[in-house]
């Protein structure tokens, strides 16, 4: 507790946002500020970095509040547009949050493994999701009987397999308009494709990243399974407030005014 006081101190002595005491206490307590040791560091992490203690780097929690509302700002105005934003998280701290996030706004993910190409081989990862799906509506409707017993469960581990690889893409009817990325390190074959496509890219990103690569980075702790919620859950309350406008209708088909 004592140096969680001794944190706070200086994070409000050097607050140029005027951040709330509680939200501060409350990523301290969810161990957001907790870096790398000071020798894995990014050196160009050292804006975000405010201190050292006992060899650990302490990320400046005011630059997460900024770097985090900027990320919140674009985000809310993909969904304010009715676009499709893309989660990323294989890591198990993350999956739960990343799954519960995707399927309140219906959004693709991958919590289990990244395919090469799902994004610049996009046509051919579609085909084989499509192909996933029909299997399983197949199945469900009894018109894999027809297969001997033999084949039958061969399709049936295939679309274990499968579930694994494509559940969390059928929702990827097209290329995202976002994405968000828990653990850029990990994931920099994603990444890697995503700039490569010039989609904006939003991260959570650790000590020892290079945040210059990312549009959006947020500076935070991307391991501990705390911290990776409460920012995940602080995006989520954020966007969840946000209408999605309804698509243009052309003037020709709108509905004529009343008269009064």
């Amino acid at each position: 507790m004592g140096m969680l006081n001794d944190v706070l101190e200086v994070q409000e002595t050097e607050s140029e946002n005027g951040a709330n005491d509680s939200i501060l206490v409350e990523m301290m307590q969810a161990g957001v500020h907790y870096g790398h040791k000071k020798s894995k560091t990014n050196p160009k992490m050292k804006p975000y970095i405010f201190g050292v203690r006992s060899d650990i780097e302490l990320i400046d929690l005011n630059a997460t509040l900024e770097a985090l509302d900027k990320a919140v700002n674009f985000l809310k105005e993909i969904k304010a547009k009715g676009g499709m934003i893309l989660l990323v998280a294989v890591q198990p701290a993350a999956r739960e949050t990343i799954l519960r996030l995707a399927e309140k706004f219906n959004y693709p993910y991958v919590i289990n493994r990244w395919l090469g190409g799902t994004l610049t081989n996009f046509k051919v990862i579609r085909k084989r999701t499509e192909y996933f799906q029909q299997l399983k509506k197949d199945k469900e409707a009894g018109t894999l009987d027809k297969y001997t017993k033999k084949e039958r469960l061969k399709i049936s581990e295939n679309i274990d397999k499968m579930k694994i690889l494509f559940s969390g893409l059928e929702a990827l009817t097209r290329l995202p308009d976002a994405v968000v990325v828990v653990d850029i390190n990990l994931h920099d074959t994603a990444v890697r494709e995503v700039r490569r496509l010039k989609i904006p890219v939003v991260a959570l990103v650790h000590t020892d990243a290079d945040p210059t690569q990312i549009n959006y980075p947020i500076p935070a702790n991307d391991n501990a399974k705390s911290s990776i919620d409460w920012i995940l859950k602080r995006i989520e309350s954020e966007i969840e407030k946000v209408q999605t406008i309804p698509a243009a209708v052309p003037d020709n088909q709108q509905e004529p005014q009343s008269i009064k």
